[in-house]
Parts: C-alpha cells; structure tokens; sequence
C-alpha cells in the first residue's frame, strides 16, 4: 500500500482510454489464434485486501459479494489480510477470512511492521525517523509471524502463505529492509515459519530488491512466492527474465495494486477498461499467477461502498468470475488490432475462457481460432458503458472458430461449452 489513507503515487503515463473512432463501422482484426497445447502458468486466483484497522471490516453481506461466484457477486479466490503488529487487532481479520475460505478462496497476510520492541530507529537520507527490524530480533520476528500463522490456524483460517514485509523499498511510514537484509532473514530465520514464505513485495517490482533473493541459493530455497506490487511500474519491465532462470518451481504473485489511480470514481467509463487492460499485461506479459487489488470495498475500488460491484470490479470479475484457481493461461494472439487485447485460459476440463478488451472507439469484428477442440459453442457476457457483467446469447463454433463483434470500449469474456 502506497500510503494507508489512500494518497496516491503519480503513476506512469498511461495510454488514453479508450481511442477515437475513424469510422462508425466494426473494424477488422487478424485472427485470435488459441493454442489449448501452449500451456503457460497456472492461475491461482484474483481477489483483494481487508484491513479491519485502517477501514471498517466488510460485512456479512460484502464478503458474500466479494467471494461467493453468483449473479452480482465477483467471484473473487484470493483474500489479503494485515499481520497487525498488536496482537489484539489479529481476532478481527477472523471473520471474513473464515467465510472467504468458506467460499473456497486462498488467504494470505502481509505485515507492515513488527512489533514496536523489535523495531529501532535510524537515519535514511533525509527521514531521521525511519524504523527497521533490530538484527538481534530477527528470530523473535520469525516466531511473530509463525504465531499469527497458528493463531489463524486455531481459528479456522488456514493461511496460504505470509509475507515478510510490505513494501520494503517505500517504507517512509512503515518499516525499510535492505535487499541484503532480506536474503539475511530468509536464510536465517525464514525456514522457522510453518506456511508458505512472501518476499519481497517491492511497490514497484523492482528488481534489484528481488534480484538478490533469486542469486542466493539458500534465501531462494526458503521462498515459495515471489510478491510484487505495480504501483506505476512500466509495462515494458512486467517480464522478468531473472525469474524464469532462477525460479522453478517458485510462485509469481501480483500481491497489490490499484489502477490506473485512486482519485476517480471506479466507476469512470471508459477509465475503467484500463483495469482490463493492465490485468491483461499483468497475467500475460509479467505472467502472475494471482492478481491482488488494494482494498475490496472502496469508491476506487471493485466493490462500492454500498457494497455493489463498480465498473472497475466488473473489469476484474471478467477474469475472476470463469478462470479459477488451477486454471492454466494458454497462448493466444495477445494484440490481434490496435486497443485490442486477448487472453486465453484452459479449464481442467479443457473449458476454453477467452478475455477480449476493446479499449478503441470503434466496435471490432474479431474472428477467434479455437486449435484442437471439441467444443461446440461459447457462451459470453459484456461489460460496456451501458452494461455490466451482462450475458450474450450463444455462439455456435464452425470448426473450432467463431466472430463475434467486440462493442466499442468493451471488455467480453467468452466461454466455451
């Protein structure tokens, strides 16, 4: 999180919206080839943050809407929760946590500090005050974080990894780590913790923050995900060639983000479709396995206030809602026109979901190329700046392909049945 009320970091310039029309009729795309047998990363889920201290808990209600999958809800599969560094705040992350569980969904925790007693002050630059984690309390710190593991264990919420820190390398209002001081503690103290290790959660993916994890055998083999956040990352440094060399048999998490900012309503069309478009980027450029939004329930956020899916939580239920956890990413033409964005999911059951984003002024008429499949038709459903999440009739498949016309400034999730 880039600042806990919500002040936002000037991003990078992004590309505008959604481009002007030249004509009112459907524009012409290349095909969208679909290789089912181009296997890519499996998915883990897409979902966001609760933070009962700095925000009201969600409700009864919201967390229904926020996990369950059906008619007005987002179908969300991953839930983010605070490490409170007062152990009195951690009972009340239990509820939501629990019935997000009970939903199916995957939880993981993030700490922004360590208790107070473990912390000490120092100088960085200019900030006098700047705190960081005493080097005789690593081990004490380690046991901090298993223990809020066993309590949520004990609770009914089994915990599919925690953090090390948030935001290391922005910590101007919570707690700095060095890049070596990360490798320290996961050498060191790391392997103590009874569930899967988080590091580094760099606010901007940074590299030279995790580039050192990925060169020391012994700190990589105590890490199971490699945690990033985006927050006005380029999207020409999404890919990470480190990762690849380096990271068998490690996750790739997009652990936080907010996009494109947090000023505007998500309910700005067609600002909105820029979500589409950067979960495009994150999942096939940078290849996540998991998307994780800030808070859930905020007015920038995808879920409104009154506890309604916004335009921007429409965007990610697109993905969310029919690519769940272990699905695979396939490939597909990633940018068969210009503003045109295409992605491709297999299902365990070898049920096709195909994201298409239209971010252009002009409707385009986008011929699909399903390779070596047996289906015969795919449902889809739309979301535009008059509909929201809103089901298509059937399209029949003649062998294996099918057009359909992507609406101006649209983003469309079609399925195969």
């Amino acid at each position: 999180m880039l600042a806990a009320l919500g002040a936002s970091l000037p991003l990078a310039a992004a590309t505008p919206a959604v481009a002007a029309a030249r004509d009112t009729g459907p524009v012409s795309a290349a095909d969208a080839v679909v290789s089912p047998a181009a296997e890519r990363q499996i998915i883990k889920g897409f979902g966001g943050m609760n933070h009962t201290v700095w925000i009201s808990d969600l409700t009864p209600e919201q967390r229904n809407t926020a996990f369950g999958n059906g008619e007005g809800q987002l179908g969300f599969s991953v839930l983010r929760i605070p490490v409170h560094e007062d152990r009195a705040n951690w009972s009340r992350e239990v509820a939501t946590a629990r019935r997000a569980i009970e939903h199916g969904a995957t939880v993981i925790a993030s700490p922004w500090n360590p208790p107070l007693h473990m912390t000490e002050t120092f100088v960085r630059g200019g900030q006098t005050n700047a705190r960081r984690l005493r080097y005789d309390m690593y081990g004490s710190y380690a046991q901090h974080l298993n223990d809020f593991h066993q309590f949520m264990r004990g609770n009914g919420v089994e915990l599919y990894a925690i953090s090390v820190q948030n935001e290391p390398d922005y910590a101007h209002d919570w707690t700095w780590w060095t890049a070596a001081e990360l490798v320290r503690f996961l050498r060191e103290n790391a392997g103590s913790i009874g569930t899967r290790i988080i590091a580094p959660e760099s606010f901007q993916y940074v590299k030279s923050i995790s580039d050192p994890i990925l060169n020391d055998p012994q700190a990589l083999s105590n890490l199971d995900i490699l945690g990033a956040h985006l927050y006005g990352t380029q999207s020409q440094n999404f890919p990470y060639p480190l990762f690849k060399q380096r990271g068998a048999g490690k996750e790739l998490w997009m652990t936080e983000v907010y996009h494109p900012n947090s000023s505007d309503s998500a309910d700005l069309w067609p600002q909105a479709l820029d979500v589409g478009e950067h979960m495009h980027r994150a999942l096939v450029d940078a290849e996540f396995q998991a998307y994780v939004w800030w808070y859930i329930r905020r007015g920038y956020g995808p879920m409104r206030e009154n506890g309604t899916i916004s335009k921007r939580g429409a965007n990610m239920a697109h993905f969310s809602k029919w690519i769940r956890p272990g699905h695979r990413r396939i490939e597909a033409t990633s940018q068969p026109a210009p503003n045109v964005y295409v992605s491709a999911y297999k299902a365990p059951d070898s049920r096709i979901t195909v994201v298409a984003v239209n971010k252009g002024g002009a409707p385009v008429s986008q011929r699909f190329v399903l390779e070596n499949t047996a289906r015969s038709s795919v449902l889809s459903w739309v979301t535009d700046g008059g509909r929201t999440l809103a089901a298509q009739g059937g399209t029949g498949l003649s062998n294996g392909s099918f057009t359909a016309t992507l609406p101006a400034a649209s983003i469309t999730t079609y399925v195969t049945q």
